[in-house]
C-alpha cells in the first residue's frame, strides 16, 4: 500500500527517475493529472507517483507511450506494477511488441543475407576497368 504523499514536481522527478520535462510532457499525453496549488505549482499524489514510474519502466522496457496508453485507461499504472498482479493490458501490449521486434528482425536478416550473398557474388568478378 502507498503511503499518502503530496509533492512538487522535482521532488516527483528524484523519486521516480523521470525527468520533470517528461513528467510534463505525461501530463500533457493525458497520463498525469497532478493538482495545482493555490501559486499555479503541480501537486503530485501517490497515484502520480505509481503512474509516473510505471510508465517509465514500460518505456524502459520498450514500449512506447502510445503502447502505455491503454493500460492506464484499464487501471493497470494505478499502483506500483512490481507489486501488484500482472496486467493482461501491459502483458498483451509488450507481447505483441516482441513479436513486432522478431519480425523485423527477421525482415532484416534476410536482408543481410541477400546483400552478403550479392557482395560475395560481386568481389568473385572482375573488376570494371578504372574503378578501382
Amino acid at each position: 500500500m502507498l503511503k499518502e504523499i503530496e509533492m512538487r514536481i522535482g521532488e516527483l522527478a528524484n523519486l521516480t527517475g523521470v525527468s520533470a520535462r517528461s513528467l510534463r510532457y505525461y501530463e500533457q499525453q493525458g497520463l498525469l493529472a497532478p493538482l495545482r496549488a493555490e501559486n499555479g505549482y503541480r501537486v503530485y499524489g501517490e497515484l502520480d507517483a505509481a503512474r509516473a514510474a510505471n510508465i517509465k519502466d514500460a518505456l524502459d522496457a520498450g514500449l512506447t507511450l502510445d503502447e502505455v496508453r491503454p493500460a492506464l485507461v484499464k487501471g493497470c499504472l494505478d499502483v506500483p506494477l512490481r507489486e501488484s498482479p500482472y496486467c493482461a493490458e501491459e502483458l498483451r501490449r509488450a507481447t505483441d511488441r516482441l513479436t513486432a521486434l522478431d519480425d523485423r528482425i527477421a525482415a532484416l536478416q534476410e536482408l543481410r543475407g541477400r546483400l552478403a550473398k550479392h557482395i560475395d557474388e560481386t568481389v568473385t568478378r572482375r573488376p570494371v576497368e578504372g574503378t578501382d
